[in-house]
Formats: structure tokens, sequence, C-alpha cells
């Protein structure tokens, strides 16, 4: 009996250690080394996990960055150049320069521009909304209004105005996470270049339909006349699909294509008001005489008695 109790115990303890060796040399095989650099640059980034890097939070963002060769694709849009730039001095690597970006709405249909034709009893989504119908105006193309793309938000840079009905954003909040861009059904959220001075000029329209059709579901809407193309000396606006559109890259801001659109579908951001022309003053030279049709009764009467006398 004890003999048996003893063995038991021995031979249980043999498999114990054999267990051990086994599970060690697993171990150590499939191994997985993790860099210590990882948690220093997981700590140098802002921590939002808004994946507007690409990346599902900063964790995996940290892990690309210690691990690339460059930063050609990389950028942490919360962050920004400072962020970056720190990062790349830590590691030993250049950072890539990249202009700030802000979100901004492409659609100018206001209520009072893009009567509703219905009335949505849903659920207050967008994505629910557009999976359903075209829209409660006539426009198919424009904002929803529903603020699928302000609860996305997670810096609090945009709302739904309840006036307009059209999203707004915060440019002194919003970081460029593309987190609204992505929620829009309707893709009207872009982001663009904030510019010198943050000014911006772009086409806050996405209808592709003809210009009659677009005209009559919405007031502001882009037309595709064409006037912003013909009058652009730098070539920045390309019209596709009745569609006008402002490419940044290329745009130097000077305010044409706005004066020359006829519905007011293009938007000029941040600029100082334009200056009003004096109007100029009548001389001698240009002065013409009224014609008698335009002249007062009493007028005529005296230029007659005047006459009169002269010829007496």
């Amino acid at each position: 009996m004890n003999e048996t109790l003893l063995f038991t115990i021995l031979t249980l303890c043999a498999l114990g250690v054999l267990a051990a060796i086994v599970l060690y040399f697993v171990a150590q095989k499939f191994k997985v080394y993790e860099d210590p650099r990882i948690d220093d640059v997981e700590g140098m980034l802002p921590g939002a996990n808004c994946g507007g890097c690409g990346f599902p939070g900063c964790r995996g963002m940290a892990d690309a960055l210690v691990k690339a060769d460059d930063f050609g694709n990389l950028y942490c849009p919360v962050g920004g150049g400072a962020t970056m730039n720190a990062i790349a001095s830590y590691l030993g690597k250049a950072a890539v320069e990249k202009e700030p970006q802000v979100a901004v709405v492409r659609c100018s249909g206001a209520c009072d521009k893009r009567p509703k034709t219905n009335r949505y009893d849903g659920a207050k989504s967008c994505v629910v909304a557009a999976s359903l119908y075209a829209g409660d105006t006539a426009c198919s193309w424009g904002c929803l209004g529903l603020g699928d793309c302000e609860v996305a938000c997670d810096f609090d840079a945009i709302h739904i105005n309840p006036v307009t009905g059209l999203p707004e954003v915060d440019e002194e909040k919003c970081t460029a996470c593309g987190a609204c861009v992505k929620a829009c059904p309707k893709t009207i959220i872009e982001l663009r270049k904030k510019g010198i001075k943050n000014r911006r000029v772009f086409v806050s329209c996405v209808n592709k339909d003809k210009g009659g059709v677009a005209r009559k579901a919405c007031a502001a809407a882009c037309i595709g006349c064409g006037k912003c193309v013909k009058t652009c000396p730098f070539g920045a606006i390309t019209l596709e699909n009745n569609l006008a559109y402002i490419d940044f890259s290329v745009c130097k801001l000077c305010r044409k294509c706005v004066a020359e659109c006829p519905t007011g579908a293009i938007h000029e951001v941040n600029f100082p008001p334009r200056p009003v022309k004096p109007a100029a003053e009548p001389t001698p030279d240009t002065v013409k005489a009224v014609p008698s049709a335009e002249k007062k009764p009493e007028e005529i009467g005296l230029a007659e008695n005047q006459k009169t006398e002269t010829q007496e």
C-alpha cells in the first residue's frame, strides 16, 4: 500500500517536471520579443486611440513607428508635426512634414435652400436613413442631418446646427482624425488642407445630377456650368459628372471662382471682407443730358419759358 502510494507520487512528480521542461522549451521557441521602445513611443503619442493614423489604437501606431524604416506613410493627426518630430528624434529617424488638415462639410443645403419633401420618422441615424431611402428632400446627395458625424467625433469638434440642419466644424478642436468622414454615409465630409492663415476655398456640394435637376432640388447646388473651370488661372478646378471640384494642392486661393459661381456653391473660409469699390464721381465730360421724357413737368415748363424769353 505504501509502495503504491509512493510510486504514484513519484510518477506525478516526474510528469510535472517533464511537462515543465516541455513548456519551457515551447515558450522559448515561440517567444515574441517586444522592443521596449514601443512603450516609450506610445507614451509620447496623445493616447486618443481615435484611429486617425490608420491603426486601431496608439499601441499599434507606436509598434509601426518603431519598426518602420521611415515615416513616409505614418502620421498622427492628433499629435501633429510636433509629436512626430519628437518621436523621430527619439528613434533617430526623419519625420515627414505634413500640412495640417481640417474637416470640411461639402453641402450647403440648409433648410431654406433645400426644402423638405417628406418627414423621416425612423431611428436617428444617417446610416439607417440612408439604407432606407434617399432622404427627406429632393436632393438625394446631400446631408441627412441626423448627426452620425457628431457622435463619431471624440473631440467635440462637429455639431449639427439646429437652424440649418447641417454639421458645422470647430476648426480649433478638429484634429483631422477622419472619424466623421468615415461615419458619413453620403460622403459629404472631406479632409482638406487648412491653408495659409486657415483660408480655404472649396465646392460645398456633392450633387452629381444635371444642372436643372440639381438647381430644382437645392438653390445652392453646383449645376456643372463650368464657369469656375474657365475662370481659374491655375487649373485647380475640374468638372466631372456635372460636379466641380477644387484640388487644394493646386489652388492658390485667388477666389476668382467664388465670384464666378452663379449659385454660391463655392465657399471661401476665413478670408477678410472683399473691399467695396467706391462709385466713380461724374465729370462734366461724362454727364449726359437728361431726356425731356425723364424731366419733371415743372422743369419742362421752366425750360420753355427761358426759350421764349430768349427769342423775344
